[in-house]
Parts: C-alpha cells; structure tokens; sequence
C-alpha cells in the first residue's frame, strides 16, 4: 500500500490577470521506505509539490483540485491546526537553507526537544536524551557537548544535519527533502546523500527528495519524477528514467549532462526556455522545444502513457499516434 498517494493534483494563483495554473493534474505515490526524487528546471512546480504536500503553499495559492492522502487520510483540506499537527509528527520538512528553519536565539538542542515533546508524550529528561542520539544518528560529533550550541555555532554542512534531525524528531513517516544540498560542498553532499540513505533503510521513512541535481537523484532515489511546466513529463525507475529516456524532454537533460568519457568541445544544450504560467502552449507544453514534436502535439496534451519501464507524458507513446508518424516516414 502507498504511503502517500497525490490524485489529480491542481495548484492556481488568482492574479489581475487572470487566475495561473502552476501545477496541472499531478498524480504520483510514494511507498514506505522508497525514495522518490522529483527534478526538472526551475519554475518546473517542483518545490510546490513539496509545499502542497507538506500544507505550506504561500497566499494566494491555492490547491484548486486533487486529493493528497497520507496513509489513506485525506490531509489537503484539513483545518489548520489539525494539519500542523500532521506535519510535524507524520511528516517531516527539510528545506535548503538550515538558517532559515532554525531560530537564531534558542540552543540546537532545544528546538529538538521542543518538537519531540510537541508531538511525542516524554517528560524533559526523555526528550534530551533523543535529542542527543538524533544529533548523534546525524553524525553531529560530541553531541552530547554541541546540543547546547546555537545554529551560528555549527558549519553549513552540520546545520542540515541538525535540520535532519529536527524532521526525524517525531519519527514521521515521511520526508520531504526540497534541494537539501544545494547550498552545500560536494563532499558534503555526498554525507547527506548518505545520510538520507540511511535514515530512509533505518526508520522505515518513505522521501521525497525535490532536486535539479540528477547525480543527486542517480545516487539517492528508487524512482524519479521529471517535471516539466507544472505536470510530470516522465515517471519510472530511475535507473530507467536516466538511461532509457521515454520523453523528449528527458533525454534532452540526460544529453546535457557531461560525460568524461567522450572528448567533445561543446556540451548539448535543449534550445528556448520553459514557458511563463500566463504563457504555456496549447498541446504539449514541451513542443516548442522538442525535436520530434508533430501535429497532434500542437493540439492535444498528453497524459502520462506507459512508455516500456517507465510513463511518459508524450504522444509518441500512443499506438495509433505513432502508427500515423510510421506511416508518413514510409510514403515521404
């Protein structure tokens, strides 16, 4: 049985304009314990699917369609503080920038156990002494020592592992991890990396990692989502997903990736730039820029269609679709 289950998901902002659709009928699931990386360009609705998830979509957004059901309850319409209970004991949050989900004033150690002891019945000496194995399973040396430091006191690298800390603290059931290391060195990178890992084998949590880095999704994630314009252009296994692109769009990001292997003076590139909200295509949002765009794609937007190990979002994977482009290549 999933874990989270995101049923026709639609996301618009009334504006002078008119009102924006900024996510356009998503639907995915995540499984206990699975890793699901979600990546694509910015502005592709990535980070909002994460807040749609996690309650936080900023006025005046709003969910306009769709379910969001987290272990078969329904969340996304739940009054408010009944969803920020959810958020803090089923779901937990980490964010880009550690400085900005931690408060400046208090210890490290005392926002820990304030949020374990917000959701979890344990007297002071209890939550002190998860909040020290949480610093610990975090990889925080001498935690012991350092739960009494502040966030100024920690290198970026140790703040977000604090911040990892602070969303396992109520043993959620699931992560919603958005670019957690982008601010970060590589070498740290690959902790964290390592560390989600982990955590995910460990406690049972299911992630979604929300990423532009596709190194971050190849090394972390069980499958992946690509977005593309507020809607999935491709979903599948991500071994699938990187060396067996099904969506035009896909392929292109795989071929813009360097590879060492092969000695080549300029890098692929995928030409033009993904449309403004006010601005998508009729048809595929993508066909402006696709190389094998044709007819039906300037008209008729596609849904997620099974492409072999993976769906695609793409008229190519449409029997009768593809039936008519072999048939025109043939009497060309």
């Amino acid at each position: 049985m999933s874990l989270l289950q995101v049923k026709n998901l639609f996301v618009e902002f009334p504006s002078r304009h008119g009102t924006l659709r900024a996510l356009d009928d998503i639907s995915f699931d995540i499984a206990p314990g699975e890793i699901l990386g979600v990546v694509g360009e910015s502005g592709a609705g990535k980070s909002l699917t994460g807040a749609s998830i996690i309650g936080l979509l900023e006025p005046p957004g709003r969910i306009s369609s769709g379910e969001i059901l987290l272990e078969g309850q329904r969340i996304d319409n739940l009054p408010h503080e009944q969803m920020r209970h959810i958020r803090g004991r089923k779901i937990g949050a980490i964010f880009q920038d550690p400085l900005t989900s931690l408060n400046p004033l208090y210890t490290v150690g005392r926002q820990l156990t304030e949020t374990i002891q917000a959701h979890l019945p344990v007297n002071d000496k209890e939550a002190k002494r998860r909040a020290i194995g949480l610093l610990e399973d975090t990889g925080i040396p001498a935690a012991a020592e350092r739960i009494d430091h502040y966030p100024h006191q920690f290198s970026g690298g140790m703040r977000q592992r604090v911040v990892i800390a602070l969303a396992l603290a109520a043993e959620p059931k699931l992560i919603v991890a958005d670019e957690p290391t982008t601010a970060l060195d590589v070498s740290i990178q690959a902790q964290i990396i390592q560390l989600l890992k982990t955590v995910c084998k460990e406690h049972g949590a299911a992630v979604m990692l929300i990423t532009h880095d596709m190194g971050v999704i190849a090394e972390t994630c069980d499958r992946v989502a690509v977005m593309y314009a507020g809607r999935i252009a491709e979903i599948g296994p991500v071994h699938e997903v990187i060396n067996h692109s099904s969506h035009p769009y896909t392929a292109g990001l795989m071929a813009a990736i360097p590879d060492i292997t092969i000695d080549r003076e300029r890098l692929n590139q995928i030409d033009g730039a993904m449309p403004r909200l006010n601005a998508i295509p009729k048809g595929c949002a993508y066909n402006p820029r696709c190389p094998r765009v044709f007819d039906r794609c300037l008209v008729e937007r596609p849904d997620l269609l099974d492409a072999g190990a993976t769906r695609a979002a793409c008229w190519l994977h449409d029997a009768a679709s593809a039936a008519k482009i072999d048939f025109a290549k043939a009497n060309a």
